[in-house]
Protein backbone atom coordinates (compact mmCIF):
# COMPACT_ATOMS: atom_id res chain seq x y z
CA UNK A 1 0.00 0.00 0.00
CA UNK A 2 2.92 2.55 0.74
CA UNK A 3 4.31 2.17 -2.73
CA UNK A 4 0.77 2.14 -4.25
CA UNK A 5 0.53 5.52 -2.62
CA UNK A 6 3.49 7.12 -3.87
CA UNK A 7 3.55 5.61 -6.82
CA UNK A 8 -0.46 6.88 -7.41
CA UNK A 9 0.36 10.33 -5.84
CA UNK A 10 3.97 10.63 -7.51
CA UNK A 11 2.47 9.32 -10.72
CA UNK A 12 -0.67 11.39 -11.11
CA UNK A 13 1.81 14.27 -10.58
CA UNK A 14 3.75 13.42 -13.61
CA UNK A 15 0.97 12.64 -16.09
CA UNK A 16 -0.66 16.03 -15.35
CA UNK A 17 2.39 17.50 -15.94
CA UNK A 18 2.94 15.91 -19.31
CA UNK A 19 -1.17 16.09 -19.95
CA UNK A 20 -0.70 20.52 -19.87
CA UNK A 21 2.61 20.21 -21.95
CA UNK A 22 1.07 18.01 -24.77
CA UNK A 23 -2.48 19.61 -24.51
CA UNK A 24 -0.39 23.18 -25.18
CA UNK A 25 1.14 22.04 -28.38
CA UNK A 26 -1.45 20.16 -29.90
CA UNK A 27 -4.03 23.39 -29.19
CA UNK A 28 -1.64 25.51 -30.90
CA UNK A 29 -1.05 23.53 -34.10
CA UNK A 30 2.42 22.06 -32.98
CA UNK A 31 1.53 18.64 -32.23
CA UNK A 32 4.89 17.13 -34.29
CA UNK A 33 6.71 19.31 -31.32
CA UNK A 34 4.96 16.64 -29.39
CA UNK A 35 7.81 13.72 -29.68
CA UNK A 36 10.13 15.87 -28.08
CA UNK A 37 8.20 16.18 -24.93
CA UNK A 38 7.94 12.10 -25.01
CA UNK A 39 11.30 12.04 -25.77
CA UNK A 40 12.02 14.32 -22.51
CA UNK A 41 9.53 12.62 -20.54
CA UNK A 42 10.77 9.04 -21.09
CA UNK A 43 14.39 9.96 -20.55
CA UNK A 44 13.49 11.07 -17.42
CA UNK A 45 11.62 7.62 -16.24
CA UNK A 46 14.72 5.83 -17.25
CA UNK A 47 17.36 7.86 -15.67
CA UNK A 48 14.99 7.63 -11.89
CA UNK A 49 14.72 4.18 -12.74
CA UNK A 50 18.32 3.72 -12.81
CA UNK A 51 19.30 6.24 -10.35
CA UNK A 52 16.56 3.97 -8.05
CA UNK A 53 18.59 0.66 -8.72
CA UNK A 54 21.77 2.01 -8.14
CA UNK A 55 20.81 3.43 -4.76
CA UNK A 56 18.76 0.35 -3.90
CA UNK A 57 22.15 -2.11 -5.07
CA UNK A 58 24.47 0.19 -3.09
CA UNK A 59 22.74 -0.23 0.29
CA UNK A 60 22.37 -3.72 -0.21
CA UNK A 61 25.79 -4.17 -0.03
CA UNK A 62 26.87 -2.49 2.48
CA UNK A 63 28.49 -3.78 5.86
CA UNK A 64 25.74 -3.90 8.83
CA UNK A 65 26.11 -0.90 10.41
CA UNK A 66 26.68 1.17 7.50
CA UNK A 67 23.66 -0.10 5.97
CA UNK A 68 21.66 0.55 9.01
CA UNK A 69 22.92 4.54 9.24
CA UNK A 70 22.05 4.74 5.30
CA UNK A 71 18.72 3.45 5.74
CA UNK A 72 18.00 6.25 8.95
CA UNK A 73 19.51 8.70 6.86
CA UNK A 74 17.32 7.42 3.63
CA UNK A 75 13.81 7.63 5.93
CA UNK A 76 14.79 10.89 7.19
CA UNK A 77 15.70 11.95 3.82
CA UNK A 78 12.46 11.12 2.43
CA UNK A 79 9.93 12.10 5.20
CA UNK A 80 11.55 15.51 4.36
CA UNK A 81 10.91 15.13 0.74
CA UNK A 82 7.31 14.31 1.32
CA UNK A 83 7.02 17.20 3.25
CA UNK A 84 8.31 19.56 0.92
CA UNK A 85 6.27 17.66 -1.91
CA UNK A 86 3.03 17.78 0.20
CA UNK A 87 3.04 21.51 0.66
CA UNK A 88 4.62 22.82 -2.26
CA UNK A 89 1.87 21.36 -3.88
CA UNK A 90 -0.61 22.85 -1.99
CA UNK A 91 0.95 26.27 -2.48
CA UNK A 92 1.69 25.99 -6.17
CA UNK A 93 -0.97 23.81 -7.50
CA UNK A 94 -3.08 26.63 -8.93
CA UNK A 95 0.20 28.16 -10.95
CA UNK A 96 1.45 24.57 -12.36
CA UNK A 97 -0.69 25.53 -15.72
CA UNK A 98 0.12 29.19 -16.38
CA UNK A 99 3.78 28.29 -15.48
CA UNK A 100 4.07 25.36 -17.63
CA UNK A 101 2.23 26.75 -21.00
CA UNK A 102 4.10 29.80 -20.49
CA UNK A 103 7.74 27.98 -21.05
CA UNK A 104 6.12 26.21 -23.65
CA UNK A 105 4.86 29.17 -25.54
CA UNK A 106 8.87 30.65 -25.21
CA UNK A 107 10.12 27.39 -26.25
CA UNK A 108 7.53 28.07 -29.75
CA UNK A 109 8.78 31.59 -30.00
CA UNK A 110 12.22 30.29 -29.89
CA UNK A 111 11.34 27.18 -32.36
CA UNK A 112 13.58 25.30 -29.78
CA UNK A 113 12.04 21.76 -29.89
CA UNK A 114 15.08 20.92 -27.40
CA UNK A 115 13.64 23.47 -24.70
CA UNK A 116 10.11 21.22 -24.93
CA UNK A 117 12.20 18.05 -24.46
CA UNK A 118 14.15 20.00 -21.58
CA UNK A 119 10.89 21.22 -19.70
CA UNK A 120 9.47 17.53 -19.84
CA UNK A 121 12.57 16.07 -18.69
CA UNK A 122 13.17 18.34 -15.35
CA UNK A 123 9.53 18.10 -14.61
CA UNK A 124 8.92 14.53 -14.63
CA UNK A 125 12.93 13.80 -13.45
CA UNK A 126 12.03 15.55 -10.13
CA UNK A 127 8.72 13.20 -9.59
CA UNK A 128 10.83 10.16 -10.97
CA UNK A 129 13.61 10.50 -7.75
CA UNK A 130 11.07 11.90 -5.34
CA UNK A 131 9.37 8.35 -6.22
CA UNK A 132 12.62 6.11 -6.53
CA UNK A 133 13.39 7.82 -3.08
CA UNK A 134 10.24 6.86 -1.45
CA UNK A 135 10.54 3.40 -2.76
CA UNK A 136 13.52 2.71 -1.04
CA UNK A 137 12.22 4.20 1.59
CA UNK A 138 9.39 1.67 1.96
CA UNK A 139 11.75 -1.56 1.46
CA UNK A 140 15.26 -0.98 2.74
CA UNK A 141 15.55 -2.84 6.12
CA UNK A 142 12.54 -4.78 5.34
CA UNK A 143 11.83 -8.02 3.30
CA UNK A 144 11.29 -6.60 0.15
CA UNK A 145 8.65 -8.77 -2.17
CA UNK A 146 6.75 -8.83 -5.34
CA UNK A 147 3.59 -7.45 -3.51
CA UNK A 148 5.75 -3.49 -2.98
CA UNK A 149 6.50 -3.94 -6.95
CA UNK A 150 3.04 -5.08 -7.81
CA UNK A 151 1.98 -1.60 -5.19
CA UNK A 152 4.21 0.39 -7.37
CA UNK A 153 3.47 -0.66 -10.53
CA UNK A 154 -0.51 -0.86 -9.51
CA UNK A 155 0.02 3.16 -8.50
CA UNK A 156 1.75 4.02 -11.42
CA UNK A 157 -0.87 2.68 -13.57
CA UNK A 158 -3.78 4.04 -12.31
CA UNK A 159 -1.92 7.20 -12.39
CA UNK A 160 -1.30 7.07 -15.97
CA UNK A 161 -4.79 5.75 -16.26
CA UNK A 162 -6.39 9.13 -14.65
CA UNK A 163 -4.31 11.43 -16.31
CA UNK A 164 -5.17 10.25 -19.37
CA UNK A 165 -8.50 10.61 -19.07
CA UNK A 166 -8.33 14.21 -18.10
CA UNK A 167 -6.30 14.93 -21.00
CA UNK A 168 -8.84 13.42 -23.51
CA UNK A 169 -11.33 15.17 -21.58
CA UNK A 170 -13.23 12.46 -20.89
CA UNK A 171 -13.72 12.93 -16.95
CA UNK A 172 -13.31 15.67 -14.35
CA UNK A 173 -11.97 14.61 -11.24
CA UNK A 174 -11.31 16.79 -8.40
CA UNK A 175 -7.67 17.05 -7.71
CA UNK A 176 -7.77 19.31 -5.00
CA UNK A 177 -9.73 16.70 -2.97
CA UNK A 178 -7.52 14.13 -4.54
CA UNK A 179 -4.20 15.75 -3.41
CA UNK A 180 -5.56 16.49 -0.06
CA UNK A 181 -6.61 12.96 0.86
CA UNK A 182 -3.37 11.63 -0.31
CA UNK A 183 -1.30 14.75 1.12
CA UNK A 184 -3.12 13.43 4.62
CA UNK A 185 -1.92 9.49 4.19
CA UNK A 186 2.13 10.90 2.84
CA UNK A 187 1.99 13.07 6.11
CA UNK A 188 1.06 9.66 8.34
CA UNK A 189 4.00 7.63 5.48
CA UNK A 190 6.31 10.34 6.55
CA UNK A 191 5.33 10.27 10.10
CA UNK A 192 6.22 6.64 10.08
CA UNK A 193 9.26 7.15 8.75
CA UNK A 194 10.58 9.85 10.90
CA UNK A 195 10.24 7.23 13.26
CA UNK A 196 11.89 4.46 11.76
CA UNK A 197 14.67 7.25 10.92
CA UNK A 198 15.33 7.22 14.60
CA UNK A 199 14.87 3.57 15.07
CA UNK A 200 17.84 2.68 12.79
CA UNK A 201 19.75 5.98 14.66
CA UNK A 202 18.93 4.09 18.13
CA UNK A 203 20.30 0.48 16.79
CA UNK A 204 23.60 1.47 15.64
CA UNK A 205 24.41 3.76 18.83
CA UNK A 206 24.00 7.28 17.02
CA UNK A 207 20.96 8.06 19.58
CA UNK A 208 19.70 6.91 22.90
CA UNK A 209 17.37 4.32 23.27
CA UNK A 210 15.93 5.97 27.03
CA UNK A 211 13.38 3.85 27.43
CA UNK A 212 12.26 0.75 25.26
CA UNK A 213 9.22 0.07 24.67
CA UNK A 214 7.00 2.24 26.18
CA UNK A 215 4.49 -0.25 25.36
CA UNK A 216 4.49 -4.04 23.91
CA UNK A 217 1.06 -5.30 21.94
CA UNK A 218 2.63 -8.38 20.83
CA UNK A 219 -0.81 -9.29 19.32
CA UNK A 220 -0.47 -6.49 16.94
CA UNK A 221 3.17 -7.75 16.05
CA UNK A 222 3.21 -6.92 11.99
CA UNK A 223 5.11 -10.75 11.69
CA UNK A 224 1.81 -12.33 12.71
CA UNK A 225 -1.14 -9.87 12.00
CA UNK A 226 -2.08 -8.80 8.91
CA UNK A 227 -3.67 -5.57 9.57
CA UNK A 228 -0.73 -4.75 11.69
CA UNK A 229 1.45 -5.26 8.58
CA UNK A 230 -0.74 -3.08 6.59
CA UNK A 231 -0.46 -0.33 9.30
CA UNK A 232 3.75 -0.88 9.47
CA UNK A 233 4.36 -0.69 5.70
CA UNK A 234 1.44 2.29 5.48
CA UNK A 235 1.99 4.40 8.86
CA UNK A 236 5.09 2.70 10.06
CA UNK A 237 3.87 1.23 12.64
CA UNK A 238 5.44 -1.08 15.57
CA UNK A 239 4.10 -2.58 18.47
CA UNK A 240 6.83 -2.26 20.50
CA UNK A 241 8.34 1.80 19.82
CA UNK A 242 11.00 3.39 22.12
CA UNK A 243 9.86 6.49 23.39
CA UNK A 244 12.53 8.41 21.49
CA UNK A 245 10.34 7.13 18.57
CA UNK A 246 6.95 7.89 19.70
CA UNK A 247 8.18 11.88 20.63
CA UNK A 248 9.89 12.20 17.07
CA UNK A 249 6.69 10.71 15.50
CA UNK A 250 4.08 13.00 17.11
CA UNK A 251 6.56 15.65 17.12
CA UNK A 252 6.57 15.64 13.36
CA UNK A 253 2.50 14.62 12.95
CA UNK A 254 1.15 16.84 15.16
CA UNK A 255 2.43 20.16 13.82
CA UNK A 256 2.98 19.38 10.67
CA UNK A 257 -0.65 18.08 10.21
CA UNK A 258 -1.97 21.16 11.51
CA UNK A 259 0.16 23.20 8.85
CA UNK A 260 -1.40 21.03 6.20
CA UNK A 261 -5.24 21.07 7.16
CA UNK A 262 -5.28 25.15 7.73
CA UNK A 263 -3.13 25.55 4.38
CA UNK A 264 -5.82 23.73 2.64
CA UNK A 265 -8.72 25.21 4.33
CA UNK A 266 -7.57 28.53 3.18
CA UNK A 267 -7.24 27.42 -0.49
CA UNK A 268 -10.53 25.63 -0.62
CA UNK A 269 -12.54 28.00 -3.11
CA UNK A 270 -15.47 29.40 -2.43
CA UNK A 271 -18.86 27.51 -3.40
CA UNK A 272 -19.71 29.41 -6.83
CA UNK A 273 -16.09 28.32 -7.70
CA UNK A 274 -15.92 24.37 -7.45
CA UNK A 275 -17.07 23.81 -10.76
CA UNK A 276 -13.43 25.01 -11.91
CA UNK A 277 -11.42 23.13 -8.70
CA UNK A 278 -9.48 20.92 -11.46
CA UNK A 279 -8.58 24.13 -13.32
CA UNK A 280 -7.15 26.03 -9.96
CA UNK A 281 -5.45 23.09 -9.41
CA UNK A 282 -3.63 23.09 -12.96
CA UNK A 283 -4.69 19.67 -13.75
CA UNK A 284 -6.84 21.19 -16.57
CA UNK A 285 -5.71 20.12 -19.75
CA UNK A 286 -8.70 19.98 -22.28
CA UNK A 287 -7.29 20.45 -25.97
Amino acid sequence: MAAFLVMLREGLEAALIVGILLAYVNRFGGSRQARWIWAGTLSAALLSAAVGVVVFSTIGAMEERAEEIAEGLIALVAAALLTWMVFWMGSQARHIKSRLEHQVGVAFATGSAGTLAAIAFFAVLREGLESALFLISTTVGTDADAFQLLGGVLGLAVAIGVGYLIYRGGTRIDVRRFFRVTGTLIILFAAGLVAKGIHEFQEVGMLPIVLEPVWDLGVLDPDTNLLARFARSLFGWRPDPSLLMVVGYFGYLIPVGRLFFGMTNRTTPPAGDRATETEVAGASVDS
